[in-house]
């Protein structure tokens, strides 16, 4: 642990509210994010069940990493939560507290840019107690020989992020993306939305899973032909305009806002699911093939260094 850097607390100055629709609820759900006092971190409460119970945002309490991160204490579980903690994390934002009326968080256009705009509303107080910080003497790793993933912490005078991303697509290959300091991330990373491949998109919602999910909050990925019947069903049951099979590519309702848009939001992923380790890093991450099963077991990487002081 290393609280060298003198930098103070954060918290908002003001509370906000958004509404949006849940990307695998599909229900219309309310969040309102609050100032809270020093040492408070990000928790996150339930309005909607009885006593309005309160689940910290911590790498342990991590349930569920299928389309997104689920965090659960006892019978009470909260998902669709990394975007709005990359916003806080990356806006500097220390201590939250976060209401929502629902069991995830809303997807709103599938970024963190609503999320931002509205820390910016609502504007950032320093608070009178020193931030807590964790900068790595050594590496610190964790690789997955399934999937072929790979994230590492290293020593650095700053923040940055490396990513690559590969998928088997002729539309969406490899990509990369870096993000430089937690300053560049408003207008370089926050508006970078989440995707899909068209191909996963029956089996999720077999599953129960993006019942919310369409082509105004997410990437969507045509990249295997289908038969126009088929394709036709899969639109139906996303409330998605019907596209002509015989063109692959990107079919959502507005164009990329980067060619590496995607490999950009995973850098989005990985704050908000690094932002569940409690501290702000001084490091540089790495990250090849990340998704939020292996950002949270790299997150719990980086708090096992935390204890052992590295």
């Amino acid at each position: 642990m290393n609280n060298q850097i003198s930098v103070k607390q954060k918290t908002l100055n003001g509370a906000f509210s958004l509404r949006g629709k849940g990307l695998h609820t599909g229900l219309h759900i309310g969040i309102t994010f609050s100032p809270a006092p020093e040492g408070f971190g990000y928790r996150i409460r339930r309005t909607d069940l009885a006593g309005q119970p309160v689940v910290a945002a911590a790498a342990g309490s991590v349930v569920e990493t299928e389309r997104g991160t689920v965090l659960s204490v006892g019978d009470v579980r909260v998902g669709t939560i990394e975007h709005g903690l990359a916003a806080l994390y990356a806006c500097g934002i220390d201590n939250c507290l976060i209401e929502v009326d629902a069991p995830e968080f809303p997807i709103l256009d599938g970024s963190a840019r609503a999320f931002v705009d509205g820390i910016r509303r609502a504007g950032v107080r320093e608070q009178a107690a020193e931030r807590v910080y964790f900068a790595p003497g050594g590496m610190i790793e964790y690789r997955d020989e399934a999937s072929g993933a790979h994230l590492m912490l290293l020593p650095s005078d700053g923040f940055e992020v490396h990513v690559q991303i590969s998928f088997d697509s002729g539309v969406l290959s490899v990509q990369s993306a870096f993000l430089g300091s937690l300053e560049a991330f408003e207008r370089e990373i926050a508006m970078c939305r989440t995707f899909v491949f068209v191909k996963e998109i029956e089996a999720l919602v077999q599953k129960g899973l993006i019942r919310g999910g369409d082509l105004d909050n997410a990437i969507v990925i045509y990249d295997s032909p289908l038969p126009q019947e088929r394709l036709d069903r899969l639109a139906d049951l996303m409330g998605a305009e019907r596209k002509d099979a015989g063109r692959p590519g990107y079919i959502m309702n507005s164009p990329l806002r980067f060619p590496n848009e995607p490999a950009r939001h995973k850098i989005l992923d990985i704050l908000g699911d690094v932002a569940l380790t409690g501290a702000f890093i001084r490091g540089k991450i790495v990250a090849v093939r990340p998704g939020h099963q292996v950002n949270n077991r790299f997150a719990r990487a980086i708090l096992d260094g935390m204890k052992r002081g590295m």
